[in-house]
């Protein structure tokens, strides 16, 4: 405040001397500080608008002052807009927002996700917990019981209470034009160009359809531009540190960033905008000869709290409450290791006993650990002519099943241990039989089904007789020959003697023939990876003291990081549904083409994602304009040409307050043309944002208006 007072009475006296040395402007800004003439309440408020960043100070050293003027320069009508402003964004989203009265796309995903939240019945989802729980959360408090499956789209709710979570993310998705409007008058001092921006995102058919729907990207939206808010917020507190503003915007913004990050790993890209500015911060006040070290240790303490431990302490936190929210049975438990579904309620491992390390003559399952490897599974049904060898199909089944059960025996058949039997260790050769139909588990080198450069795995011989090729070897990764095998929590490979290949869930679908169940091979390739890798589920052996499974439950962080592995693995294999239209990364600012939320079956209403052309048209060539502008506004300043200081304060607004929503744009944007997983048109929309922003900074920032 008192700085603030100091660069007001300066300009009011004419001062117009340079101050060559920064060191001489702190201890000018210091001294500034004892008791003067009081400023106006609105004098004060909008120097200190001014004052951010760098813009205290030009590039050779002039203080400067902007005072950047709009057709509503006074408090009273900024509120007034920004009330205008609020009201139009929450009437656009929240109008009929129960229609359609039926499923519409992802809705069928996300709707029933809050349903298990609210059966606290366990499920697997490729992004992170917030987002599905705050839709859990809403449901519940509006009154919506968790009954209604969610089968498909187009599926109607009848008497179902399903505005709550729709109103929900309506709400957040109002905010976007809100935020929107508070970033750009930051950023720019221009009410008329905070308001344009707003009304950009108030009429784009994208944003309002998006935002009225069962969704993740309306909140994972408001999280973006809330980080963004705070940042720039916070930014404008630079010259006040360690005040109560600054401390707040400060949280806001680390807890803004573990929100986004919560709703989904996109998240990463805002969390990298707001380090790559944190990052020029610390530089910046490197450079400021009058702060000690020992304050810009402190400086660097409260970033890393605030930015770093606090986001991470939040977003754990989101996980712990998640696990212990869904602490039943569901149809997420075969995605994770054994060890992991021990802990839910209501899985056949939970509270059981078994004995616990594997052990010869015992009844086990085998359980691969890719996601969707499934069980080792046989049955009576032979592969068909022209597929390998016509002997028994091997398979892998995503259900617990009778078939799944097999035999371990010794290598020569001497399993007759009048007392304990001998356990298994890292290194011996055995022989699985299966229980029903008494096959060897069997490979040789004739092609496997669908993945050909792999070997055929059959089931072979005649009550646990049959040949060499019926061999494999125990391997304990990470163990050491002479490690026993430890049930649910070692993982193990089955060597095949014969053809040096390891047992292989590959993860593809067989035809009708194999009862579309997962093909399992035996891979010559012998890297370690979860479809190589397998770990023993069920163990039975009545010569075998049992043991509760409690002592080897998980603790909270390994099924933190199995949950992460698994999510990312289960995102990079996405694949597009029937009659789904995805798209690529070129088709998006172009607006190329939608996205159908309603209407693939016959339903008496439609909804299609689709962004106003007029918007989405005018935000790519203003994406080009703005390279131009700032690359003439260098050239200009590099030549010291005489253009006025007004220009030259609007050049510096351009390429400072621009170029961060420029880079914002690139963050979210570019490292979709990297994925491999299946992309969607409505992936665009954080970029969109930025984009918009970028558009009214760029058209406005030399108009009389702005």
């Amino acid at each position: 405040m008192a700085k603030e007072e100091y660069v007001t009475q300066r300009n009011k006296t004419g001062d117009t001397a340079a101050l060559r040395n920064r060191k001489n402007f702190h201890s000018s800004r210091k001294i500034s500080q004892t008791p003067s003439t009081p400023v106006s309440k609105h004098k004060n408020r909008q120097t200190a608008g001014h004052l951010s960043g760098d813009d205290v100070q030009s590039s050779n050293g002039t203080s400067t002052q902007f005072s950047i003027r709009g057709h509503f320069s006074n408090e009273s009508s900024s509120r007034v807009l920004l009330m205008l402003v609020m009201g139009l964004s929450f009437s656009t989203r929240l109008y009929k927002i129960t229609d359609p009265p039926h499923v519409c796309w992802d809705e069928t995903h996300f709707g029933k996700m809050g349903s298990y939240y609210i059966n606290r019945t366990f499920f697997f989802d490729v992004h992170p917990p917030l987002g599905k729980m705050l839709i859990g959360l809403a449901g519940y408090l509006t009154g919506y019981d968790g009954t209604f499956p969610f089968i498909k789209p187009g599926d109607k709710y009848e008497h179902h209470n399903y505005w709550g979570m729709r109103g929900f993310c309506a709400v957040l998705g109002s905010f976007l034009p809100v935020f929107a409007y508070l970033i750009v008058l930051e950023l720019s001092q221009s009410h008329t160009a905070a308001f344009i921006t707003a009304t950009l995102l108030i009429f784009d058919t994208g944003c309002i359809t998006i935002s009225q729907y069962i969704l993740l990207d309306p909140i994972l939206m408001f999280f973006i531009m809330a980080a963004v808010l705070s940042m720039v917020k916070f930014n404008q507190q630079q010259y006040r540190p360690f005040t109560a503003p600054w401390c707040l915007w400060l949280v806001l913004t680390g807890v803004s960033l573990a929100g986004a990050l919560g709703v989904k790993f996109v998240g990463l890209f805002v969390i990298l905008l707001v380090g790559l500015n944190t990052i020029w911060d610390l530089w910046r006040l490197l450079g400021d000869l009058s702060l000690s070290l020992v304050d810009i240790a402190k400086h660097f303490a409260a970033r890393v709290v605030g930015l770093i431990l606090l986001p991470l302490f939040l977003y754990v936190t989101i996980f712990a409450v998640h696990f212990v929210v869904l602490n039943q049975s569901g149809p997420g438990d075969g995605f994770f290791s054994s060890a992991f579904q021990s802990r839910l309620i209501g899985n056949n491992l939970h509270n059981a006993s078994m004995p616990e390390y594997l052990a010869y003559g015992s009844t086990i399952t085998v359980k691969n650990l890719r996601i969707a490897g499934g069980y080792l599974h046989s049955h009576w049904h032979l592969y068909p002519e022209g597929v390998g060898a016509r002997q028994q199909q091997v398979t892998a089944y995503l259900h617990k099943d009778y078939n799944n059960l097999w035999l371990v025996h010794r290598w020569d058949d001497n399993n007759s241990q009048s007392g304990t039997p001998d356990l298994v260790r890292h290194g011996d050769i055995i022989r699985l039989e299966h229980k029903e139909t008494t096959r060897n588990l069997h490979s040789h080198h004739q092609q496997a089904p669908l993945t050909k450069k792999h070997f055929q795995v059959t089931g072979y011989g005649i009550n646990g007789t049959g040949d060499t090729n019926d061999l494999w070897q125990v391997e304990v990764c990470g163990g050491q020959k002479g490690d026993l095998v430890k049930v649910l929590r070692s993982k193990v490979r089955f060597h095949h003697r014969a053809t040096g290949c390891v047992l292989y869930s590959s993860g593809k679908t067989l035809p009708k023939w194999g009862w579309e169940q997962v093909e399992v091979t035996c891979s010559p390739y012998l890297k370690e990876t979860p479809s190589s890798q397998w770990n023993i589920e069920d163990h039975i052996n009545s010569k075998l003291p049992n043991i509760s499974l409690s002592v080897l439950k998980p603790h909270f962080l390994e099924i933190l990081v199995e949950s992460h592995i698994v999510m990312l693995r289960g995102n990079s294999g996405l694949k597009p549904k029937d009659n789904e239209m995805h798209s690529k990364p070129w088709h998006w600012p172009i607006n190329y083409q939608g996205l159908r939320f309603s209407g693939v079956n016959e339903t008496d209403y439609r909804v299609y994602l689709l962004g106003n052309p007029v918007v989405w048209w005018l935000n790519l060539a203003s994406l080009g304009l703005y390279l131009i502008m700032v690359a003439v506004a260098s050239i200009v300043q590099q030549r010291g040409f005489s253009i006025g200081q007004k220009r030259i304060e609007h050049s510096h607004i351009l390429m400072k307050g621009g170029g961060l929503l420029l880079l914002g744009w690139l963050l979210h944007y570019a490292p979709f043309y990297t994925m491999g997983r299946v992309l969607y048109y409505h992936h665009y929309f954080p970029a969109m944002l930025f984009s918009s922003m970028l558009t009214v900074s760029t058209c406005l920032i030399h108009s009389p208006m702005a």
